[in-house]
């Protein structure tokens, strides 16, 4: 595999395609990283980013990758809430253990369900910055069509949720990104993946196409809810720190090869990046690291 710094650029009929939850660009202690610079590293041609942040008033992390790195952009605001400023406490850790049960978690999201009164009660809340959480799609490849799927919001979830599906040229072919952030199977999230594969079977057909983004799943369940997709990669992305379990993936389907595929280091975030090198033609099998 090629190294960010060294990959060549992109042929006629081929891609790179990444995906990163960039977790609102802070860590657990709300500690900012270069949120840019890790997706320079990424040096994709479509890149999908879950958990982007805007604040009010803007701008937003997706807006500020777009401008330093000549991506044109499509984002999708899921929840509305708050971020936190960096914790007075924080140490060499990414974020306190089991923090995010407590009311010193970074990310505060209150729009579609009600925070409890200790949370917002709590100095770090008051404090925290407003804004939005979102899904995005960047592209430096021309977008043809732009479509915001709308799944809906699960009972227990503090976020509604969404696909965006955008068409990009590729050569002188077509290749449909799918981009999204599914909740957890404890709130119900079978819900949604049968819900958008239906749609992609409609929408999608026997078109080369690439669906990406933080699914909250591990493979072998995600490749039962999407039959007819295929893994490109198998390699843990989560937690960054100590990856035990993949999470975040890229699936192929149609007439589109996979080239090389990869996880790259830690960048920030409590996800790490992954990234596919595809091109029109027969699927390959998934890379593989050992199965998570």
């Amino acid at each position: 595999m090629t190294s960010p710094s060294t990959r060549r650029p992109s042929r006629p009929g081929e891609a790179v395609v990444a995906n990163f939850n960039v977790h609102a660009g802070i860590d657990g202690w709300g500690r900012p990283f270069d949120v840019v610079g890790a997706c320079r590293a990424l040096n994709a041609d479509v890149l999908a980013l879950e958990e982007t942040w805007t604040p009010d008033g803007g701008p937003g992390l997706a807006a500020e990758v777009a401008d330093a790195l000549d991506y044109a952009v499509v984002e999708q605001a899921l929840a509305y809430g708050r971020r936190a400023l960096p914790h007075p406490g924080a140490d060499h850790r990414w974020m306190r253990p089991l923090d995010w049960r407590g009311a010193s978690h970074a990310i505060y999201l209150d729009s579609e369900r009600p925070l409890g009164a200790r949370t917002l009660g709590s100095p770090r809340y008051r404090e925290a910055e407003p804004g939005s959480w979102g899904i995005a799609v960047l592209s430096r490849v021309p977008m043809r069509t732009v479509e915001i799927v709308q799944l809906g919001r699960l009972p227990r979830d503090r976020s509604r949720r969404a696909a965006i599906v955008v068409e990009v040229a590729l050569g002188t072919g077509r290749l449909t990104v799918v981009a999204t952030h599914m909740s957890h199977l404890s709130y119900g999230s079978p819900l949604h993946f049968v819900r958008l594969n239906r749609l992609l079977e409609r929408r999608v057909g026997d078109h080369p196409a690439v669906l990406v983004g933080d699914m909250n799943l591990w493979g072998p369940p995600v490749t039962t809810f999407f039959r007819r997709w295929h893994r490109a990669l198998r390699q843990r992305t989560w937690p960054a720190w100590r990856p035990h379990s993949q999470v975040d993936h890229i699936l192929v389907r149609g007439d589109l090869r996979v080239l090389d595929a990869e996880v790259l280091p830690m960048a920030g975030s409590d996800h790490r990046p992954v990234r596919a090198r595809l091109a029109l033609g027969q699927v390959e099998p998934a890379v593989s690291a050992g199965e998570p």
